[in-house]
């Protein structure tokens, strides 16, 4: 039976080559609910939380990476996040409808890059850049790896309605015993298919793979989701503000109400709030928020 909501890593023996194994599941069908998009663009987001969290887990992080494309086209922004406690979060939005679904990534979202950002909450956050390339994330996140002069990655990718699935393979520095051993199990995995992917098991899809390879496959982690968003933080957005410019948002409407983005949590603020914020610094209790 397929494992839901979990990452599994591996290790070819006897080479430097990594892999990981993940299907998203109850935590991408979250994000999928939320979103109004077009099916080409949650399929889009579901490749990037899969793909997200991969990588989250390759880096050993204590925080977060956050992959975000943003331009002007049909799909303008699409933002992927995962924590290294396994938690994930993530938006697409579109304006209107994609007139030529088989238009390359630049194309349909008018963009000319993808970021990647690595915050372990100490400093300022890492940022990596590169060029928007290709017809699919897969193609553009490896592009972004060789321009980036990290390890040799690669990454397959799929996504439906119910789940979010992919692998990765990656070549750590270090002696190839067997030369052609990155070519023949890239090539091996490449043979996998996006349905093989979202309905078979961890072990089913390693023996379909490399059933000629001896591979070391560790425990699972699970995945949930979880957004980061708060009451708190809410409150210093408003602080940020200014008093004048809250004081003219609550003449205007009454209350001031910001909804997040990535969970539809919606939090509200009247005068009382409001005057209590910029008197104080003390935090509001989280239990104002409402869903």
């Amino acid at each position: 039976m397929k494992s839901n909501d979990q990452i599994f890593r591996f290790l070819i023996d006897h080479t430097p080559i990594r892999g990981q194994l993940i299907s998203l599941d109850a935590s991408w069908q979250k994000c999928y609910q939320q979103s109004d998009a077009s099916e080409y663009a949650k399929e889009l987001l579901g490749h990037a939380l899969a793909a997200v969290t991969l990588l989250a887990s390759t880096l050993k992080i204590d925080g977060s990476l956050t992959l975000q494309i943003r331009g002007q086209g049909a799909i303008h922004l699409l933002v992927a996040q995962a924590t290294n406690d396994r938690t994930i979060r993530g938006l697409v939005r579109q304006s209107h409808e994609i007139e030529n679904p088989d238009a390359s990534l630049q194309e349909i979202f008018k963009a000319d890059k993808i970021v990647i950002t690595i915050d372990n909450g100490k400093g300022k956050p890492h940022q990596g850049i590169a060029p928007l390339t290709g017809f699919s994330l897969s193609e553009a996140l490896e592009a972004y790896f060789e321009h980036s002069e990290q390890l040799p990655t690669r990454v397959w990718l799929a996504s439906n309605e119910s789940s979010a699935s992919g692998l990765l393979l990656q070549k750590l520095p270090g002696e190839l015993e067997d030369k052609d051993s990155w070519n023949r199990l890239t090539q091996l995995a490449s043979t996998i298919t996006d349905q093989e992917l979202l309905e078979l098991d961890e072990n089913e899809i390693l023996y379909r793979l490399f059933h000629e390879e001896s591979i070391a496959l560790f425990d699972a982690e699970p995945v949930r989701f979880q957004c980061s968003c708060s009451r708190n933080k809410t409150s210093n957005m408003i602080k940020s503000l200014g008093k004048s410019e809250a004081s003219d948002i609550l003449h205007e409407q009454g209350k001031i109400q910001i909804s997040c983005e990535f969970c539809n949590a919606n939090y509200e603020f009247d005068s009382v709030d409001v005057k209590q914020l910029f008197e104080s610094d003390m935090n509001l209790p989280e239990n104002y928020t409402t869903h």
